[in-house]
């Protein structure tokens, strides 16, 4: 591969590990590490499970379990989401993520009495981005999304 074709894919995970989605992903993950064993990774690397080409996604069955480490991705980027939207609005948001066995469900966030973001979660055994930049925008589109509904019932959110 020639380097022209590495240097934007390299300024592009640059960009997207300075977003504060990823950032704030990157915190909660890092806090996860009670043996320290990943101190020393960069912060590419540790997101690098949450990374899934068309490939690798090509390689999973159609109908799959999920398995715990994929269950642990979700959560942390659903929880994620829900301190991006409490960094960004000052109220609490976390995520209530009902899921079944094979791998269906709905994440629900809400602040005060107003549901803010609700999202269908379907094929989580396939849950990945294809880049970093994908998973930035992905998760900053869903903290704006619920930012814009508090944004337009600041009344309710705040009860």
């Amino acid at each position: 591969m020639s380097d022209a074709a590495v240097g934007p894919a390299i300024a592009d995970d640059e960009a997207a590990l300075a977003t504060p989605f990823v950032k704030c992903l990157v915190r909660l993950i890092r806090a996860q590490d009670s043996y320290g064993s990943w101190e020393g990774k960069p912060d590419a690397e540790l997101l690098g499970d949450f990374i899934l080409t068309k490939e690798q996604r090509r390689a999973i069955p159609i109908v799959d379990d999920p398995d715990p480490d994929v269950l642990w991705r979700l959560d942390k980027f659903y929880a994620a989401v829900g301190l991006a939207i409490e960094e960004r609005s000052g109220l609490m948001a976390s995520p209530v993520m009902e899921m079944s066995h094979e791998g269906f469900g709905r994440v629900i966030f809400t602040a005060g009495r107003l549901v803010v973001l609700s999202k269908t979660l379907r094929d989580v055994h396939r849950f990945g981005f294809e880049t970093l930049w994908k998973l930035a925008a992905a998760g900053t589109k869903l903290a704006g999304d619920a930012i814009a509904t508090i944004e337009a019932y600041p009344e309710v959110a705040r009860s």
